[in-house]
């Protein structure tokens, strides 16, 4: 579980919270079943609406990935490589396939490195591999589309909420004194519409987008390392190619042997 995600949405919220509490307001009063039923409801039934169901039945997986903490390391990941290409270089490719086989490796390097010990031509194995990352974008990018268009259509069903809750208070104008409560609560809508968009739905999307990026990163220098490993590459060499995809504080970070 990524700890900081859930702690960043709980300071955002609680922040509007006490900032509303220090001006003199109740947080009972911000506590409106309809206009929660308005823009929580009206914006699952317009998503619902804009994407098929095999794309919504994802939506659990899709939100546990933004809250899961994700441990592939790049520098992990290039000691493997290191150790690989060592073995490749002495050994043989052939040698690989007790070593992928007894360690559990990820799976896009173990593929890769299963084509090269079946005699794949190298360019082959490239546009295999490629295809197969522009199909997780593709994957990757449904979900990040439903959160993006929640984030759309919160405020306007926030909107919608306050254009609703203004028609009856203009309907019912034969007791003034109540109609500044009843304003104050029909604009209770927009608020839930704009701060969930901006500090759920927007927020979720923009986590995924770079849960993405970072993935496809890291998959296309375990491609690079398989396509060097092929060659022949000297693993150093090969190492010092794969350190131009590591963080900056990173990069003076040593291989160590495993």
């Amino acid at each position: 579980m990524d700890i900081s995600t859930i702690i960043s949405i709980v300071i955002a919220f609680a922040s509007l919270l006490v900032a509303f509490v220090l001006e003199g307001g109740h947080i009972g009063s911000l506590l409106q079943p309809t206009a929660a039923l308005i823009v929580f409801g009206g914006t699952i039934g317009a998503v619902g609406v804009s994407f098929r169901s095999s794309i919504l039945k994802k939506l659990p997986k899709v939100v546990a990935i933004a809250f899961k903490r994700h441990k592939q390391d790049r520098q992990e990941i290039i000691n493997t490589i290191y150790k690989l290409a060592n073995m490749a270089r002495t050994g043989g490719l052939l040698s690989l396939e007790s070593e992928i086989q007894s360690n559990n490796y990820d799976k896009f390097i173990v593929d890769g490195l299963q084509m090269i010990m079946d005699g794949t031509d190298p360019e082959i194995i490239k546009k295999t591999l490629e295809s197969r990352l522009d199909n997780m974008e593709y994957r990757h990018s449904k979900g990040i589309s439903v959160f993006e268009a929640a984030g759309g259509f919160a405020p306007t069903m926030g909107v919608i909420g306050t254009v609703m809750g203004l028609v009856h208070v203009l309907g019912n104008l034969s007791n003034p004194d109540e109609l500044g409560p009843q304003i104050a609560v029909a604009f209770i809508a927009t608020l839930y519409g704009v701060g969930s968009a901006n500090l759920l739905w927007l927020p979720l999307a923009n986590k995924l987008k770079e849960l993405d990026t970072d993935e496809l990163v890291t998959k296309n220098m375990m491609m690079d390392g398989i396509l060097m490993i092929q060659e022949g590459g000297n693993p150093a060499l090969i190492v010092e190619r794969l350190k131009g995809y590591l963080d900056d504080e990173k990069e003076g970070a040593e291989i160590r042997e495993q």
